[in-house]
């Protein structure tokens, strides 16, 4: 055994994992040179090594539970690859309107036929709510309820989204509640399908960045859009939700969150999944909000998506016959270790789930406390 090996093998034991383990989350290695990739790449290595073949899990989210939750990541970063990556989001804006495009085109434009198999039959790519649910539609129906709950709908409301998926929420809000919504994305096979969903709706589906949004509206929503805003935006996204908000009108929105301030997405994430992605904090966000709304409502229901991922990745999956035709054994790999890892963070706590109501100073408070 070389020091590598050595080394990799007490990491991992620290977390409970034995290599070549018969327990749900030991890890088998096919390839020895697995663990000085970890060593050298951290948490790209691990991923990219999976894709490879290097490496097999009968349970990856538990995997990655377990190793999120010993804080593996952090005894195995190489600083200066952290440091390049901290100093490139500092110099630069990774989410320009010209940058983020990117997601838009290697992820969101992956293709309708896989989004339509994995998700549920409304096409919600964000965290159901499952608190009274027991499958994927009910719980993703709820959440949308939810919102609309939240922002005191009601018939001829005027709403504001930005970042939309393929409509799903307007579809909803326009059909179930009367309102009348103009949404905002930059994913253009995204805006097709929605545009075919919501037809003959009093919806209005942009192709075109949330920064360009103008008018005056009851509500301004934004749900699953925040972790591509970025932290050099999110001043300039609730300037926009300032601008287009009326003076008593409720402004929400829905966010994966980070337990803590960070500039950079993680690396396998960042690379192969969400292209110049970037969770926020509440440090963050509540510093981009202070002197211009009320917060009314922050809920955190983060451990709701653990099931939704894991529901994603059963239909993924199931589906993976008709799919693979079209996508190869390496994307399956990839795909299945985004959801499965994804899924152990949230189950790790290691990230969370935010929706938060805002309001402006004068404003009556809104009923919007539906737990």
């Amino acid at each position: 055994m070389n020091k590598s090996e050595n080394a990799v093998r007490k990491l991992l034991a620290s977390a409970d994992i034995e290599v070549n383990g018969n327990r749900l989350w030991d890890i088998q290695v096919h390839d020895p040179r697995l663990y000085e990739r970890i060593l050298r790449d951290s948490s790209l290595g691990l991923g990219e090594s999976y894709m490879d073949g290097w490496w097999d899990c009968q349970s990856i989210d538990s995997f990655i539970d377990r190793v999120l939750r010993a804080n593996l990541r952090e005894k195995v970063e190489n600083d200066m690859k952290i440091a390049f990556q901290v100093l490139k989001a500092k110099l630069f804006n990774r989410q320009s309107k010209l940058k983020s495009i990117e997601v838009a085109e290697r992820h969101y434009d992956l293709g309708n036929d896989l989004y339509k198999v994995m998700l549920d039959k409304r096409l919600n790519y964000t965290c159901a709510y499952w608190k009274d649910a027991d499958n994927l539609d009910d719980a993703q129906e709820a959440k949308l309820e939810l919102v609309c709950q939240k922002i005191g709908i009601y018939p001829g409301m005027r709403i504001l989204e930005l970042g939309c998926g393929w409509g799903s929420f307007a579809k909803y809000a326009a059909e179930k509640h009367g309102a009348s919504i103009v949404a905002f994305n930059i994913s253009k096979q995204q805006v097709a399908l929605g545009r075919e969903l919501c037809k003959g709706l009093p919806v209005e589906l942009r192709l075109q960045d949330y920064r360009e949004a103008e008018g005056e509206f009851d509500a301004v929503i934004s749900i699953g859009m925040m972790e591509h805003v970025g932290y050099k935006n999110y001043r300039t996204y609730f300037e926009v939700v300032d601008r287009c908000l009326k003076k008593d009108g409720v402004a929400f929105f829905h966010t994966i969150g980070s337990n803590k301030s960070i500039k950079t997405g993680e690396a396998w994430t960042d690379k192969y999944i969400f292209p110049n992605g970037q969770l926020p904090s509440i440090a963050q966000l509540s510093k981009a909000i202070e002197g211009m709304f009320v917060i009314e409502d922050w809920h955190n229901f983060g451990q709701y998506y653990d099931p939704t991922l894991m529901a994603w990745h059963a239909n993924f999956n199931n589906a993976w016959p008709q799919l693979k035709e079209k996508y190869s054994d390496r994307f399956r790999r990839m795909w299945n270790y985004y959801l499965l890892s994804s899924a152990g963070g949230f189950r790790s706590r290691s990230q969370q789930l935010w929706q938060v109501v805002l309001t402006r100073v004068g404003t009556p408070q809104p009923d919007c406390r539906l737990k």
